[in-house]
């Protein structure tokens, strides 16, 4: 699927509020792939733009990693345990690979470039962790 279109799809999921995982339902299910999850934390003063990050970050990261990138989904933070408790992260985003060799080689190449884009989008630091996908039996 060229870019132009991938965006197109992207944009739309977005839209309709359906997660965004490079098309593919399953794509990021396998045991053994490597997910990079960036938390933002919600807080007193904690700004998030969800317009930009969706629209303008997470294709420009997309863009950026190439077919190194398995898939991308984006959570929206609503409440936590309970309904009347406030979200923990505002926002939570995505990034799965094939491997650890592609993830590192697909960061260390852009990393610097999109921690730069961070303040058009949040006040706060990112937190980041880096997990190998498991699947429940």
């Amino acid at each position: 699927m060229n870019t132009k279109i991938k965006l197109l799809v992207l944009l739309l999921g977005l839209a309709s509020g359906l997660s965004i995982n490079n098309f593919n339902n399953t794509e990021h299910n396998r045991k053994g792939m490597i997910k990079m999850a960036i938390y933002y934390p919600s807080g007193e003063g904690n700004t998030f733009d969800m317009e930009y990050y969706s629209t303008k970050h997470m294709p420009m990261a997309a863009d950026l990693f190439g077919a190194s990138l398995k898939a991308m989904e984006i959570d929206k933070g609503l409440t936590g345990a309970t309904p009347e408790l406030p979200a923990p992260y505002m926002a939570i985003g995505y990034f799965y690979f094939e491997n650890l060799e592609t993830f590192q080689k697909a960061l260390g190449a852009h990393s610097a470039t999109l921690r730069a884009d961070v303040p058009n989008y949040t006040n706060v630091k990112p937190e980041i962790q880096i997990s190998e996908v498991q699947m429940a039996k």
